[in-house]
């Protein structure tokens, strides 16, 4: 499938292309991505190429990964980054993460709800997951606003970037 576009009220969702490494190495640098996402660390310039350039593009092609950046519509300032990616037959997981200049004014929520209706009219969804690290509370709040039921706590789930197991949280929503 081709990427898409999207928009809410405030917001473009669309595929992230080289004009946008600057902002997504910029955005990566934040320590609380750093530690709540799987992204490298350190997280350099040719991280956000590959990304933009390789690993993007193959996500669309297979249909394993549908990964689009937020941008502002006023200013056209890079938001966060929001995917949808297959589990199994079905079931789809929710990532995003948001730029710490843009947190605390609904961005995310506006995002993520405009990607998990695509999803839901698009794909053969009817289930999506959503996963944090337990302590994440920005995600738990965006994820509860979009009407996830938080499921459970699952102890020492994974590894993160300080090398050390933690808790993760888990939700989801089903399909209307």
């Amino acid at each position: 499938m081709d990427p898409v576009n999207l928009e809410t009220g405030r917001l473009v969702l669309r595929a992230v292309t080289s004009a946008d490494a600057d902002a997504m190495y910029e955005a990566c640098q934040d320590e609380d991505i750093q530690f709540y996402t799987p992204v490298l660390v350190p997280y350099r310039r040719e991280d956000a190429e590959k990304r933009i350039g390789e690993e993007l593009p193959a996500g669309w092609a297979t249909d394993k990964n549908y990964t689009l950046g937020a941008f502002r519509k006023d200013s056209g300032a890079l938001v966060g980054s929001y995917c949808l990616f297959i589990v199994s037959p079905g079931v789809y997981e929710l990532g995003y993460w948001a730029v710490m200049e843009q947190r605390g004014r609904g961005y995310s929520v506006e995002a993520a709800r405009a990607l998990c209706d695509w999803g839901c009219a698009t794909l053969d969804v009817h289930r999506i997951e959503w996963w944090a690290m337990a302590g994440n509370t920005g995600s738990r709040a965006v994820a509860e606003k979009l009407g996830f039921t938080v499921e459970g706590t699952l102890r020492n789930r994974g590894i993160a970037n300080d090398g050390k197991p933690h808790d993760w949280w888990v939700g989801g929503l089903l399909r209307p």
